[in-house]
C-alpha cells in the first residue's frame, strides 16, 4: 500500500512583496492522473501557503518544497563560525531567522541578510561579500555547500550556495523565506529528516526541481519545459497522464507539474529515505533533498 495519497510540488520565492507569479503549487493524486496547478484568484502569497497547508491540505500529503530547509553545517560544525549566536540546529535557525526578521512583512528576510553579522556570511552582489562568505573550508569561490548538495553534484546537477543571494540561480532568499515558513508550522507538519517521517500523515521534504527534470530526462536537467509539448514529453516518462494546454508555459508551473508527478514516482522507492551520507547528525543540522541519493 502507498504511504501517501497526495503529492504537493511548490516552487517557491524569496522575492520582495506580498504577491508572487513566482510562487506555483501543482498537486499530483497517488490514484494517478494527470498533475494540476492550484491557482488562487491572485497570485500566490507566502503567507496563504502557509495558511494552505495549515488548513487545507489533503490528507496523507507528501509536500516537496523547492528550496533549502537549512545552511551548511558539517564543515565547521556551525552555521555561523565563530558567531556566539550561531544555533545548534536546524529547527534553532529558523527561529533566529524569523525572530530577527519579525519586522519584515509578507515572510520576507531582508532582517537576516542586512543583519551586521549574519549578512557578514553572505554574497550581496556580484563584486559585493561578506568577510564570511569565503571560508578557508569553502575550497571553491562558490562557497559554501551542505553535505545533500555535493550528492546533487553527483547525480548531475549544479546546486548553488543557500549564503549566495546573487542571480537567476541564487537560492538564499528562497530558503530564508522558507524557513521562516516552517518555523511558523511549528511542528504541525513534520519536516524529513530533522522531523522523522511519521507512519502515518502528511510531511514536508525539500526538493530540487533539476533533479526531477533530470531524471524526467529533460535535457540533463538544465533546460527548463517552456512548452506543453516538453512537458508532457517529461511527464510520459514519468508514466505520467499528460495535462492540457498547448503552446507556452511559465517555468514555474511546468516545474511544479513535473515534480509532482516526479515524487508521486519515486516516493515509495526506499533508497530515496536512505541517502548513504545522511547521518543523525546531518539530519538534525542540514536536513537533506530528497531524492538525492
Amino acid at each position: 500500500m502507498a504511504r501517501f495519497s497526495h503529492f504537493l510540488a511548490i516552487d517557491w520565492s524569496g522575492a520582495k512583496g506580498e504577491r508572487h507569479k513566482g510562487i506555483a503549487l501543482a498537486l499530483a493524486k497517488g490514484s494517478g492522473g494527470s498533475p494540476a496547478l492550484l491557482k488562487p484568484r491572485q497570485p500566490w502569497s507566502r503567507e496563504r501557503v502557509l495558511d494552505f497547508l495549515l488548513n487545507e491540505l489533503p490528507e496523507d500529503t507528501l509536500v516537496g518544497m523547492d528550496l533549502g530547509i537549512s545552511l551548511p553545517h558539517a564543515d565547521y560544525g556551525a552555521f555561523f563560525p565563530d558567531w556566539d549566536l550561531s544555533p545548534p540546529h536546524a529547527k534553532a535557525l529558523w527561529r533566529l531567522i524569523d525572530k530577527i526578521c519579525g519586522e519584515d512583512p509578507n515572510l520576507e528576510a531582508s532582517g537576516f541578510v542586512r543583519h551586521e553579522i549574519a549578512g557578514r556570511y553572505y554574497r550581496h552582489g556580484k563584486d559585493l561579500e561578506g568577510d564570511r562568505f569565503h571560508l578557508p573550508a569553502a575550497a571553491t569561490r562558490e562557497g559554501r555547500f551542505r553535505v545533500t548538495e555535493e550528492a546533487q553534484r553527483q547525480a548531475g546537477c549544479r546546486p548553488v550556495s543557500n549564503f549566495n543571494l546573487v542571480g537567476a540561480a541564487q537560492v538564499g532568499k528562497s530558503s530564508l523565506t522558507g524557513m521562516r515558513m516552517l518555523h511558523k508550522i511549528g511542528g504541525q507538519i513534520p519536516v524529513w529528516p530533522i522531523d522523522p517521517l511519521p507512519d502515518a500523515g502528511s510531511a514536508i521534504v525539500e526538493i530540487y526541481t533539476s533533479l526531477a527534470a533530470r531524471e524526467a530526462g529533460v535535457a540533463g536537467g538544465k533546460s527548463k519545459m517552456r512548452t506543453y509539448a516538453d512537458l508532457n514529453k517529461a511527464l510520459e516518462s514519468l508514466g505520467s497522464e499528460a495535462v492540457r494546454g498547448r503552446g507556452a508555459i511559465d517555468d514555474h508551473s511546468s516545474d511544479a507539474l513535473l515534480t509532482a508527478a516526479w515524487l508521486r514516482k519515486v516516493a515509495d522507492e526506499p533508497a530515496r529515505w536512505r541517502p548513504t551520507a545522511l547521518t543523525p547528525e546531518i539530519a538534525q543540522t542540514e536536513g537533506w533533498t530528497f531524492g538525492a541519493i
